[in-house]
């Protein structure tokens, strides 16, 4: 039988060819996905954003600048990213100002110090939101407004309406229930009873347009704090005003003698 020759390995020194390509081509794409985001318009994203959470009710938790995602420019500034940072603190700029404004306002009102704030002004985002405490301006399972809280409910009428922006009022409770052979049904009731009166309020005592109002009742199904405390209650016990404001509008850096 004859011998089988065993011929030598040829050894392959072209082999890292292969890997350096691979290298190549996932450095190819890591550029495409960086360029591509980029490109992302953040404007168009926060809008389409807080659109739906207006739609759904949902407050979130938001924050006051471009999502943290996408700190590029937007696609069709082209900018760097510090420029586009500076834009987005002077569009909220306006709608500080508002806040501080309102505050000033209803300060003569509020001047005795709660542990539960009788109005509480918050921004979130370009979410305006004038957090009402129930027992100023209700009267305990009632719906009427009391008079003595018109004259603070006025001073914040006067800043908001005339910015013609959608105004939601929602109305919560806490979990007390209303009682059986009462008025209300339920807090959902109390809670819509009470929107409903604030909302024609500002209609008929401040010439709001209706088709930018809504009323919401939200019962107790969104408190403030779950403690079971009176404090806690009383924090849960409120009407909220909801404004989606638009930064660039003028009238949010004048003040109401200016409008």
């Amino acid at each position: 039988m004859a011998r089988r020759r065993r011929e030598e390995e040829h050894e392959n020194h072209e082999r890292w060819l292969v890997s350096y390509a691979d290298f190549m081509t996932l450095l190819f794409a890591f550029f495409v996905v960086m360029y591509a985001v980029s490109r992302v318009d953040n404007k168009r994203i926060v809008q389409a954003t807080e659109s739906i959470r207006w739609a759904m009710h949902f407050s979130g938790t938001g924050g006051t600048g471009a999502l943290p995602l996408f700190d590029g420019p937007p696609s069709e500034g082209g900018g760097p990213a510090l420029e586009a940072g500076t834009s987005m603190r002077q569009e909220h700029r306006g709608i500080e100002l508002l806040r501080k404004r309102i505050e000033r306002r209803v300060r003569p009102f509020v001047m005795e110090r709660r542990p539960v704030p009788v109005v509480s002004v918050l921004v979130e985002g370009r979410r305006l939101t004038v957090r009402l405490a129930a027992t100023e301006f209700f009267d305990p399972g009632q719906a009427a407004l009391r008079p003595q809280a018109l004259a603070l409910l006025d001073a914040i009428a006067v800043e908001i309406v005339p910015l013609e922006r959608p105004l939601r009022v929602e109305g919560h409770t806490d979990e007390t229930p209303v009682g059986s052979g009462g008025r209300w049904m339920s807090n959902w009731e109390l809670s819509a009873t009470r929107a409903a009166t604030v909302v024609g309020y500002l209609e008929q005592a401040h010439a709001a347009r209706p088709a930018l109002l809504a009323a919401v009742g939200l019962g107790s199904a969104h408190p403030l704090s779950t403690d079971a405390t009176p404090e806690a209650h009383e924090r849960n016990r409120r009407v909220e005003l909801v404004l989606e404001l638009d930064p660039h509008d003028e009238l949010l850096g004048a003040s109401a003698a200016e409008r």
